[in-house]
């Protein structure tokens, strides 16, 4: 078992289930003893809270303004002395994130620069690799039909146009971040939820 925690990133396009299955994870972690912290991006912080706010369409920012404030947040979101990936992780706690740079690199990085984008996460030294992470794949479609029957409104993002082409970069930016070394584990989505958790926890334990 590792002495410190191990940080667990879940992907997706939205509606691929990934608030469940960090659920699902986290249950099955501490099933084990281990002790695990939820978190997600855009954080809670004032970082976060200002992103929310471009999502929602409240503020209108550029997609260059958008992966620059990304960016902030992700910086905070590791080094918080209370909160942050790196704090908890040194006291030897897990942490699941919903949403990582990869998010950006698929989102910002369909609409602007991709290398850019990539060059600001990958190469700041306040931004942590994963340990794994969990992309969680489906398609548009049925992306676009579980989102809208829970919500009264939707994102700037969640269109199937946006949608289609988000998760082709998603696809995209999977096979570049394994070439660079990291591990991403692509999962079907479009299955019960008990199946996809029973995946996964199997993938996760080969790396604790």
């Amino acid at each position: 078992m590792s002495a410190k925690g191990i940080f667990i990133v879940f992907e997706g396009i939205d509606g691929a289930g990934k608030t469940t299955q960090v659920d699902l994870l986290a249950q099955n972690l501490a099933s084990l003893g281990r002790e695990v912290s939820l978190s997600a991006e855009p954080t809670t912080l004032a970082t976060g809270k200002a992103i929310r706010r471009a999502l929602s369409g409240e503020e209108k920012k550029s997609e260059c303004e958008m992966a620059a404030m990304f960016v902030l947040d992700r910086i905070a979101h590791n080094i918080n002395s209370e909160t942050g990936i790196r704090a908890l992780t040194e006291r030897g706690i897990d942490v699941i994130s919903d949403r990582y740079y990869y998010s950006s690199l698929a989102y910002q990085g369909t609409a602007t620069d991709y290398e850019w984008v990539k060059t600001m996460n990958i190469n700041s030294p306040e931004i942590r690799r994963p340990d794994l992470c969990i992309y969680l794949d489906l398609l548009p479609e049925e992306s676009l039909e579980r989102i809208s029957r829970g919500r009264e409104s939707l994102e700037i993002y969640e269109n199937l146009e946006k949608l289609t082409a988000v998760r082709a970069k998603f696809l995209s930016v999977v096979e570049d971040l394994r070439r660079d070394g990291e591990s991403i584990y692509v999962v079907n989505a479009a299955r019960a939820a008990e199946d996809i958790a029973k995946e996964i926890f199997e993938i996760v334990k080969k790396h604790i």
